[in-house]
């Protein structure tokens, strides 16, 4: 299986007719709600709310969707435990050398962990569900964002599938001619010569070439352009904005 199948649904549901600008936006407003609140039990619920709004509504098999979760749980575990074992507190409940375990410090690792996943979850559900090139059209589009920025950035994740098959392709070559690297640091060192150093000079000769490309298209003068990708606002964008609001009032009102 390769890196786009991978990332290939197994059926598209409604959230993918949604606007990902808008998405976007109302994906922010809850990060900076989350980021700011201190509600052990609110940021609980979202979690657990958003959590099952991923299984359920994402198209992904559960199978590929715990594979996608692996980091979010070792996230939950690092930040939680850290604060757990190290944060400061005047409740002490038990204490060997420099790990101190306090009232205080394990409820704020639970909150930790508990921002991390509910970061994690709406990470997923948001990049599982939207197209890149789709979202920066409806950034330009929708919230006027400069062109000479967004297809900067397209021109950028449409590298990254490039680079990947530089570093396939420069590896065939190596085992080809018989290249064998050294055991331990020694061996680091000689596969960062052999494999880094020719991709970051093509690199370069390539984000050359795509500069002098935009330019000659006339990105800088921020003109009104056409798109080939037009994007508008649908009723569908309205059904997720009700859905998230109510979802997040839901797990307010529970807290």
């Amino acid at each position: 299986m390769n890196l786009l199948d991978l990332f290939t649904p197994r059926r598209k549901t409604w959230l993918y007719d949604v606007n990902p600008a808008v998405k976007f936006l109302l994906f922010f407003i809850l990060f900076m709600i989350i980021f700011f609140n201190q509600s052990y039990f609110f940021t609980l619920n979202i979690m657990i709310v958003f959590g099952l709004f991923l299984y359920m509504f994402s198209g992904y098999s559960w199978r590929r969707l715990l594979l996608f979760s692996i980091p979010i749980v070792i996230s939950i575990l690092s930040t939680a435990i850290t604060m757990i074992l190290f944060g400061k507190g005047e409740s002490i409940w038990w204490q060997w050398g420099i790990i101190k375990i306090s009232e205080e410090s394990f409820y704020k690792g639970l909150l930790l962990g508990f921002k991390s996943a509910s970061f994690g979850f709406l990470s997923l559900i948001f990049l599982l569900t939207s197209r890149p090139m789709i979202l920066f059209y409806a950034l330009m589009q929708q919230f006027r964002m400069p062109a000479k920025f967004a297809y900067s950035f397209m021109a950028a994740i449409r590298l990254v599938p490039i680079i990947f098959e530089e570093l396939q392709a420069r590896s065939n070559a190596l085992k080809v001619r018989g290249v064998v690297f050294s055991k331990g640091i020694k061996g680091v060192f000689e596969r960062l010569r052999l494999y880094m150093l020719p991709i970051f000079a093509q690199s370069i000769r390539r984000a050359q070439r795509l500069a002098v490309a935009m330019e000659a298209k006339r990105f800088q003068i921020g003109a009104s352009r056409t798109y080939f990708y037009p994007t508008t606002y649908k009723p569908v964008d309205g059904v997720f904005t009700i859905v998230v609001i109510t979802l997040s009032t839901g797990a307010f009102i529970l807290s």
